[in-house]
């Protein structure tokens, strides 16, 4: 195991168990957002409930963030290391509708947003849907 990702999960407080040490090296080498199925296909012996789980664990402990980008399956990327998943630390993503991968376009903040008095911001969701670079060509 990647002494790097070992060191992000301490981080997080996350008992680095071998599953989630494979899970956390797995998403950190893709490119795109992945959802769980896809997640899935890369575990030949893993049960679902195991790795749903330790998707669950990662993103209430800020090591990921999860994407509704429409598609009816969340999907899951890494986050950046001092990424806390505040409002300021959000970004949007990109949704191809030719190859259909989401892409988080971390250099794209979301807008601030001056919510009425009263109202709590937990989250903000915007997601572009398009044609990436890789279709375009």
């Amino acid at each position: 195991m990647d002494k790097q990702l070992d060191n992000r999960l301490q981080t997080r407080n996350i008992k680095p168990t071998a599953m989630r040490q494979l899970v956390l090296q797995v998403l950190s080498e893709q490119k795109t957002a992945i959802s769980l199925p896809e997640l899935e296909s890369k575990f030949e012996n893993a049960d679902r409930s195991t790795l749903y789980r330790t998707l669950k664990t990662f993103e209430e402990r800020k090591l990921i963030h999860s994407i509704d980008d429409g598609t009816g399956a969340l999907k899951y990327a890494v986050c950046h290391e001092k990424c806390d998943c505040h409002p300021e630390d959000l970004h949007v993503h990109f949704y191809c509708i030719k190859c259909k991968n989401t892409y988080c376009l971390t250099d794209i903040p979301v807008p601030e947003i001056n919510l009425p008095v009263d109202f709590d911001l937990e989250s903000i969701n915007i997601v572009v849907k398009g044609v990436c670079a890789n279709c375009n060509i």
